[in-house]
């Protein structure tokens, strides 16, 4: 089992929200909050050894919540650029893992996490989250693995990595992530949000 002491959480926040409209999508209201501080209080008390947010286009002040912020301004690179970026800073500050998790994500529970733990057992595992029929973030990177991230291209991410790996089903509904209006409006539903669009 990977230990979560030694583990970096990196938090991916730079998309451009290029489907969402107007508006940054990290910015918009989910249940009383911004749907980008979700995934940030879900997390919150478990000990990582450190929080890194790669960011860049929202106001939402993740500083204040005790990530360290680094600006991605070449996100016309892809997510891949985001990763990289987050996995290097993670490695210099001796990590021994990198869970990296998406800020559009706003269902993603502390329990799933711990999970992913205790599903990793060596330096090179990587176990990402499912839905049972496809692998997603928020994934488990040991150390090994940094390389491989560190030479990732393009907007695919480590997608083939991911498929790879050892998958931790959950509810799909945890895994919901946002990336148009439809999306949050659906989420909303779900949930009875008070916020939601009632016809």
């Amino acid at each position: 089992m990977a230990s979560v002491e030694d583990c970096v959480l990196v938090l991916l926040a730079a998309g451009r929200s290029s489907r969402f409209g107007d508006g940054n999508k990290l910015e918009a209201e989910f249940l009383g909050r911004p749907v980008g501080f979700h995934v940030v209080r879900a997390l919150e008390d478990i000990p990582f050894r450190s929080r890194l947010v790669v960011r860049d286009g929202c106001s939402l002040d993740f500083a204040s919540c005790g990530y360290t912020e680094i600006h991605n301004e070449r996100q016309d690179l892809g997510m891949s650029e985001s990763v990289k970026l987050g996995v290097a800073h993670a490695r210099e500050m001796g990590a021994q893992s990198v869970l990296i998790a998406l800020a559009d994500m706003p269902r993603v529970t502390a329990a799933h996490i711990f999970r992913l733990f205790d599903a990793a057992d060596s330096a090179d595992a990587v176990v990402a989250s499912s839905d049972g029929h496809e692998p997603r973030p928020p994934v488990l990177f040991g150390r090994a693995r940094f390389d491989q991230l560190l030479s990732l291209t393009g907007d695919q991410g480590a997608r083939a990595l991911i498929a790879a790996g050892r998958h931790v089903v959950t509810s799909p509904a945890e895994l919901i992530d946002i990336d148009t209006p439809e999306d949050l409006e659906r989420i909303r539903q779900l949930v009875h949000a008070p916020e939601r669009l009632v016809p």
